[in-house]
């Protein structure tokens, strides 16, 4: 029988935020990472929206809090509320929209002007699945995303295509970056208060909470 661990019993808590142009699919990607669920009749976020899910990486658990922008972009109006404390962002366009792809430079400026240098990135060519309306080719997208130093993966919120390698992608490497952190400033659990902080670069408001001093059942 499986072993649940409560809502609150995690090691690392981990903002990140979905970005890209309105309809793009990233609401669906939300649902379908964190619920398993996809609805065609997905509409415009609408007001502030997040959701969580936790994950193993390596013998540590990893809470997720994922943004979704709440149809801000419509009117490009994305705050940087929605921003602060983000250590990993998913920056989606849809495949079968190639404006959307031209789109990417603008979202992945805006993030880097509100967010830490070491935030990871994924970009994300969603709606895969509708191979005969591509717009975008892979190989573009790939070039992109290695000329700007970014993670890539193409993914179907429809058919559940690599969204849970895309989320999990970039929860482990943000794992990696804070546990490199970590050992240099040199982690005594027993010197660490309780939700301590540790910055993933030199911004204040850009962290992940480790949580320690604490046992599970």
């Amino acid at each position: 029988m499986a072993a649940y661990r409560a809502d609150d019993d995690y090691d690392y808590l981990f903002k990140v935020v979905l970005i890209g142009d309105s309809g793009v699919g990233k609401s669906n990607l939300l649902s379908r990472f964190t619920r398993n669920e996809f609805s065609l009749e997905s509409k415009s976020t609408i007001g502030v929206e997040f959701a969580t899910r936790s994950i193993h990486v390596d013998d540590k658990v990893v809470k997720a809090q994922i943004w979704d922008t709440a149809g801000q972009e419509r009117y490009r109006a994305i705050t940087s509320a929605y921003y602060r404390g983000a250590v990993g962002a998913l920056l989606v366009y849809d495949v079968t929209r190639h404006v959307t792809f031209e789109n990417v430079e603008r979202w992945l400026k805006e993030l880097r002007d509100h967010t830490d240098s070491n935030i990871v990135i994924m970009l994300v060519g969603n709606k895969a699945d509708l191979r005969h309306l591509r717009a975008v080719s892979t190989e573009d997208a790939k070039a992109f995303a290695e000329r700007e130093n970014t993670f890539f993966m193409e993914t179907s919120a429809l058919e559940s295509m690599n969204v849970e390698n895309a989320f999990t992608e970039v929860l482990t490497q943000i794992y990696r970056v804070v546990s490199r952190k970590a050992l240099d400033i040199g982690d005594d659990p027993a010197a660490l208060p309780k939700g301590q902080t540790i910055n993933v670069g030199s911004k204040d408001d850009v962290s992940a909470v480790k949580k320690v001093g604490c046992c599970s059942a």
